[in-house]
């Protein structure tokens, strides 16, 4: 497990900046404690100081995960978010879209979001913003790119996509076994 290099952070920085913006100084300095990013096996994990000092004393062969998976690096070096970095993208998300509850099932199986079953978005999201994706009841159901402004979507027909889905909650069902 080894601290980010300035190329890695920039562009995991980066991506996180799309959903979050400027909140992600909140990720890092926290009023429980400091936490920070570590790399291991190109999977980017978050992870408090407290607990960092103690994973020092277990060999880099034999730890499998420490903290939580925020994404990985795949071999071309981009920075790809997994399910698991929901729970802290959802209250510091800049852009929101609701999906009707007939709309759930159909983007928790993995399918992008139309705008028949789109309830709510916020207004003056961007075309290809990241946005987090929540249920009519605020859960949060996974996280895509707007494919249209707020403007746009008020104009298209109903079977136009509008958000396009990169992650979901039901993700911990289909890939349970490679997610870590």
């Amino acid at each position: 497990m080894r601290p980010l290099t300035d190329e890695e952070t920039k562009v995991m920085f980066e991506k996180l900046s799309k959903y979050i913006g400027e909140n992600i100084k909140l990720l890092v300095d926290r009023p429980d404690g400091t936490y920070c990013f570590r790399l291991h096996h190109d999977r980017v994990y978050y992870i408090s100081e407290k607990i960092l000092k103690l994973a020092t004393n277990i060999s880099r062969g034999k730890l499998v995960s420490v903290g939580t998976c925020f994404g990985k690096f795949t071999k071309t070096q981009t920075f790809r978010l997994h399910i698991t970095a929901l729970d802290f993208l959802a209250p510091y998300a800049k852009y929101k879209v609701w999906v009707k509850p007939g709309a759930e099932q159909s983007f928790l199986y993995g399918n992008h979001i139309m705008k028949s079953g789109l309830g709510r978005i916020t207004e003056n999201t961007n075309k290809y913003q990241g946005i987090v994706v929540y249920s009519m009841a605020d859960v949060p159901l996974g996280f895509g790119v707007a494919a249209k402004s707020t403007q746009e979507c008020r104009k298209v027909d109903p079977m136009a996509i509008v958000a396009l889905h990169q992650a979901d909650v039901g993700e911990y069902i289909r890939n349970e076994d490679t997610l870590t």
